[in-house]
């Protein structure tokens, strides 16, 4: 069969490599590069005089969570390293600061120390975490916002760490989190050890970036992607599928795979059913500025307080401000330099903004944005992969992690293959 998978991210290149070798695969991808956000930018470091791979959106695992992730690294060759997760917390109008690197993280402003708002915030993540343990299959349809207006815990445990923490980890903004199931954020701080304080799963990174498993994915159907090509249409038809692009025009397939952010996958479906189009709108996406830059001035000033992870927020009580973060490469991929390397997502404006000369890279990322109708939307979609000749996959499709990517582009290429057997 003649397979046409659009979009190269982690989902599109695991589909690809599994396909390639029983069915002709034409890979397209629009940018000028593969892989997603597993993007690496190779970087010259003045101190050392050394080219250092940086990346930019996918930064780390962990083998627990991660064992269909680990198993293609392993196959292909790709070593990785330890990485520091510590995680960070600012808040400007509360005056509040830590980070998760031990005591003098925690009290990295000593006044902390004095404090019973921050006293009853660090007791109420531990009582949260317990109540969650025992909770976790019993929440029904409560949300996390849903959560925060029982009382159950102060105020400060969702301004200074639920949300944060969240909006963290999908990089989302905190009044999005706050609409998430609770089951879902509980069962995945349950699945990663984030409910309870040692114990957590060590993480790793991608030795060289990850680019490194990008280009060994790759390597066996090279011959079959076309970079800056972006699809502009797909109709599908009862013997086949036509993709239209500006360089080829149209193009006949027997099967595609649609590797593409809903969005994006609505966007270029011609004949969208009813079913198709309800479950790819129900799951929109948030688009972040993301800075790879050397300004320091992005990290907090206590030492002690610099974490991997650095969530900043001028106004805990706007939970609707885009999420603002700072990974410290340096940190995250175990950089041996002076220099502070940082990506930023949605960077400050005015007296706080990056220094332009400091910049590296300006770029923009999407991440979807969970809520309660959206994950009805998956399970609507998931129902219906394979139908009309079409496979949908991407990290989307569970928690919005590589896992996640791997094991739909694992599951896009079972359903051409079967699709196949039955025709």
């Amino acid at each position: 069969m003649r397979v046409a998978v659009v979009g190269s991210g982690v989902s599109g290149l695991v589909a690809a490599g599994e396909l390639h070798r029983e069915h002709e695969v034409t890979v397209f991808e629009r940018n000028d590069y593969l892989g997603g956000h597993a993007r690496t930018h190779l970087v010259d470091d003045r101190r050392t005089g050394r080219t250092l791979a940086l990346d930019t959106g996918f930064l780390v695992f962990n083998e627990p969570n991660y064992p269909l992730f680990s198993r293609m690294l392993d196959r292909l060759g790709v070593t990785s390293q330890a990485a520091d997760m510590s995680f960070g917390v600012r808040c400007a109008r509360c005056g509040v600061e830590y980070s998760s690197r031990g005591l003098r993280g925690l009290f990295a402003r000593p006044q902390q120390a004095l404090s019973p708002a921050f006293h009853r915030m660090a007791v109420d993540i531990v009582r949260f975490n317990r109540w969650a343990r025992v909770r976790r299959r019993r929440l029904g349809a409560m949300s996390v916002a849903d959560l925060r207006r029982a009382r159950l815990f102060g105020d400060g445990l969702f301004r200074h760490y639920l949300l944060p923490m969240g909006a963290a980890i999908w990089s989302a903004a905190a009044a999005d989190i706050g609409r998430l199931p609770l089951r879902f954020l509980v069962d995945f701080f349950h699945n990663h050890g984030l409910l309870q304080i040692a114990g957590h799963p060590p993480w790793r990174t991608v030795v060289g970036g990850s680019r490194r498993y990008v280009e060994a994915l790759v390597r066996p159907f090279a011959d079959g992607v076309r970079l800056r090509s972006p699809v502009r249409a797909v109709r599908r038809r009862p013997d086949g599928v036509t993709v239209r692009t500006d360089a080829a025009g149209a193009e006949s397939f027997d099967r595609v795979v649609m590797a593409t952010h809903t969005d994006q996958a609505l966007a270029l479906l011609e004949d969208a059913d009813e079913t198709e189009r309800r479950a790819l709108a129900a799951l929109p996406y948030r688009r972040n500025a993301v800075v790879l830059h050397t300004d320091a001035r992005q990290l907090p000033r206590a030492a002690s307080a610099r974490a991997a992870w650095n969530y900043r927020t001028a106004d805990c009580r706007n939970g609707s401000a885009a999420v603002g973060i700072t990974y410290c490469l340096n940190r995250l991929q175990r950089l041996d330099t002076d220099t502070a390397y940082c990506v930023t997502l949605n960077p400050p404006d005015g007296a706080a903004a990056i220094e332009p000369s400091a910049v590296i890279a300006r770029l923009s990322y999407s991440h979807p944005i969970y809520a309660p109708e959206g994950l009805a939307g998956r399970r609507a979609l998931a129902a219906i992969n394979g139908r009309r000749r079409t496979a949908y996959c991407g990290a989307w499709l569970g928690n919005g992690f590589h896992e996640d990517g791997v094991r739909a582009g694992l599951e896009a290429a079972r359903t051409v293959r079967e699709a196949r057997e039955v025709a």
